[in-house]
């Protein structure tokens, strides 16, 4: 299967909240999507782990994502470790993605900033040789480097490199999000109320996406960084 872009999440609900829009939209255009989340979100306040992974696939299944891993990297405890840089590699390479996303790497929430240093780190040692790797049948994978790294917006807000117009999939991503009722807002919940579990949290999302929808003269926009020079082709609006 030839993958086009694979989005990856501390925890999932993560890249729900960041690009649920452009992968609805990548999915709506027929390109192949992988979600891949790095934790099964164990230390959560809200839900547990099988109720979680339940959520993720039926959010997946709403975005048009037919594949979805969950890997076993303990929650609040992601370490920068070569063994976890090779268990993200082996994706990597048995997926050879075209592009690959990521948290943005300062966040609110720890985890976020070392999966999107875990993703760094992965990123590039893929593409070297000498690093080898195996798939599931003990078969030796191929180096692969991915054209490029984007990072996605979760909590602490950043100035973007460049926004993705989700005009037409902003309402699907909120139904994703509403998957996940064991996270966010269900008045019918006794668990502790959290950040994102109050009930003007989808307001919010919709009102950041309506921001940087409103700089590019769309209705709502998702946000990306990337670190070096993104060419510009006059092609596009000449």
């Amino acid at each position: 299967m030839n993958i086009d872009a694979i989005f990856f999440g501390a925890h999932p609900d993560d890249v729900e909240i960041g690009c649920a829009g452009t992968i609805a939209k990548l999915s709506s255009q027929g390109k192949n999507i992988i979600i891949v989340d790095v934790t099964k979100a164990e230390l959560s306040t809200r839900g547990d782990i099988i109720t979680r992974e339940k959520e993720a696939i039926k959010a997946a299944d709403i975005l048009g994502v037919k594949k979805r891993i969950i890997l076993d990297i303990p929650d609040g405890n992601i370490e920068i470790s070569q063994n976890n840089i090779i268990k993200i590699i082996e994706i990597i390479r048995e997926f050879k993605p075209k592009i690959i996303f990521a948290p943005y790497f300062n966040d609110r929430h720890p985890d976020h900033i070392n999966i999107s240093k875990l993703i760094k780190n992965a990123f590039f040692y893929s593409g070297l040789r000498k690093i080898q790797t195996f798939n599931k049948d003990n078969s030796p994978q191929d180096f692969y480097r991915p054209q490029k790294l984007f990072y996605y917006m979760t909590y602490y807000m950043f100035e973007p490199s460049f926004v993705i117009d989700i005009s037409d999939f902003m309402e699907l991503k909120l139904t994703s999000l509403k998957a996940y009722k064991s996270q966010f807002y269900n008045p019918n919940s006794n668990e502790p109320l959290t950040l994102i579990a109050k009930p003007d949290f989808f307001d919010y999302i919709k009102s950041r996406n309506q921001i940087y929808g409103f700089r590019i003269g769309k209705s709502y926009a998702e946000p990306y960084f990337y670190e070096d020079y993104l060419e510009f082709d006059f092609n596009i609006i000449l």
